[in-house]
Order: C-alpha cells, then sequence, then structure tokens
C-alpha cells in the first residue's frame, strides 16, 4: 500500500511521480518554523569581581611571614568564604621563606587553618625535595640508601619520614667504587630509622621543623653510622603527615606568635533597681 499524497493526484499519475518530488512532498507540513531561543543571551560578568584577596601567613618559625596572597569567592549566602580557604595547602620555596639562598632545594608545605580579616594563618604541613637536587645527588660507584619511618610528636601529629643517603670513599681509599654489602646497607638503614624515631618522637611539631631546616638528623645519622660505612649527603628528604590532631586555635596561636585572637572585653552591668508597682483594687 502506497501512501497518499496530501493533494487530490489521480491515483494513475502516483506511481510516475519522481521519487526525490514524493520524498518533499511527505515532508511538507513537518518542518515548523524554528521559535525564538529561550531567555536569549545571558550576560556575560568578570568572575573576579565577585572574588577578594587573602594575605597568607606563615608560622613565625620563618623569617619571611607573608608568603603571598589568595583568592576566593565572597561570601554569598550559605557559602562562607573562610570555609572555602580552610583546608587549603600552599607550597613555597624554603629560600623565599628564610631569605637564604642556600635553603632553595626544599619545598615547604603550609596548610591553611584559620582565618581572621584578611589573613589566613597557616601551619606546616609536609616537606619535601626539588627534583633537581635528588638528581644532582644520585652518581655511579656508590650506593644509595634510604629509609622511613612513621612518628608521632608530642602534639598528636602522625608523620612519615623518608631519609636518604649516599656512601663516599674512606681517608686515602685508591678503588674507584665505595659499594656498601647488604648487611652494612640494613645495618644503616635500621640506625636511619632509629634516630629518625628517637629525635621526632620527643618534640611537638614546631620543634621538629626547627631540626629540618639546618638538618640536624641527617648529621646525627652520618655521625652514628661511620663505623658502618662512611656516608654523605644524608637528608631527611621528605615529610608527609598522616594524621593531625583535632584543630585548637591556642596552639594555632602559639606557632603565629604576633597574632592574638579577638575575644571580646567583659562589660560590668550595673543593676537598675526594681521599680515595684502597687496593684489597685477595682
Amino acid at each position: 500500500h502506497r501512501p497518499l499524497l496530501p493533494f487530490s493526484t489521480p491515483a494513475a499519475l502516483q506511481p510516475q511521480l519522481p521519487v526525490l518530488y514524493q520524498s518533499v512532498i511527505m515532508a511538507v507540513g513537518k518542518n515548523k518554523l524554528a521559535k525564538g531561543k529561550r531567555g536569549g543571551k545571558k550576560k556575560i560578568v568578570d568572575p573576579f569581581t565577585k572574588k577578594d584577596w587573602y594575605d597568607i601567613k606563615a608560622p613565625s618559625i620563618f623569617t619571611q611571614r607573608n608568603v603571598g596572597k589568595t583568592l576566593v569567592t565572597r561570601t554569598q549566602g550559605t557559602k562562607i568564604a573562610s570555609d572555602g580557604l580552610k583546608g587549603r595547602v600552599f607550597e613555597c620555596c624554603l629560600a623565599d621563606l628564610n631569605q637564604d639562598e642556600d635553603q632553595a632545594f626544599r619545598k615547604m608545605k603550609l596548610r591553611a587553618e584559620d582565618v581572621q580579616g584578611r589573613n589566613v594563618l597557616c601551619n606546616f604541613w609536609g616537606m619535601d625535595f626539588t627534583t633537581d637536587k635528588l638528581r644532582s645527588m644520585v652518581r655511579k660507584w656508590q650506593t644509595l640508601i634510604e629509609a622511613h619511618t612513621d612518628i608521632v610528636t608530642t602534639d598528636g601529629y602522625r608523620m612519615r619520614l623518608f631519609c636518604i643517603g649516599f656512601t663516599k670513599k674512606r681517608q686515602n681509599q685508591l678503588k674507584k667504587t665505595c659499594y656498601a654489602k647488604g648487611s652494612q646497607i640494613r645495618n644503616i638503614r635500621k640506625k636511619m630509622a632509629e634516630i629518625m624515631a628517637r629525635e621526632a618522637s620527643s618534640c611537638d611539631m614546631k620543634e621538629l621543623v626547627l631540626k629540618f631546616i639546618p638538618e640536624s638528623i641527617g648529621k646525627d645519622i652520618e655521625k652514628a653510622c661511620v663505623g658502618i660505612y662512611p656516608l654523605t649527603n644524608v637528608f631527611v628528604r621528605k615529610v608527609k603527615i598522616l594524621k593531625a590532631p583535632k584543630f585548637d586555635i591556642g596552639k594555632l596561636m602559639e606557632v603565629h606568635g604576633d597574632f592574638t585572637e579577638e575575644i571580646g572585653t567583659k562589660v560590668e552591668r550595673t543593676e537598675e533597681p526594681k521599680v515595684e508597682e502597687e496593684l489597685v483594687g477595682a
């Protein structure tokens, strides 16, 4: 059964019509005029007009307190600006924090803990080495020794410390290589873990960061391992914070020495004498 055309054409002529003409006729009435677009064009608004700049403040253990600035969307309805800032992690070079170019190979991570006015108060959140420093230390004809251990500081921070060290030639050594035996490597690794655990578990996080900067832990490991095999370039190359204790504003204020929490002052109330009204019976 062939479909009938929309206009009255004799049935005999229907098969003689070209196929293309038939398809065009079939389409008539189906194409409706496209209606105007709903809503129209949206106004293009610059998103930066809704944002504010905040100053990032590093802890008082560093020389340079102003790390930089960060951007956040202004408070609007239930979305509060300070909530968007808390928890952000900033990575900065220790050379910038301490204004000392010799410490440029260390990268410090700072985490935003609290917002006061236009200041974002940060705390230590980890440490790492730059890639170029690590690559420059790895060489031929020596043994690379690595160790890691988990520690808990006195103030409840759970951290993982990674240590790296390299063997060096003994005095007056003529031999080209200075490879350590497997047993020596195991002993050195054990010593590394012991010293890191001892040094880190006996202090709080602030004191521990002060130990990382001059690399006092690395020097202790170097001295302890002289009897096993002489070492060089011993560093705590990485620090990861696995678990932090519950946020305490008091401890954060200790780390940021010059910041004080805004607390209202007590106002003495003078009690007004009560005036008793006499009820007069009707």
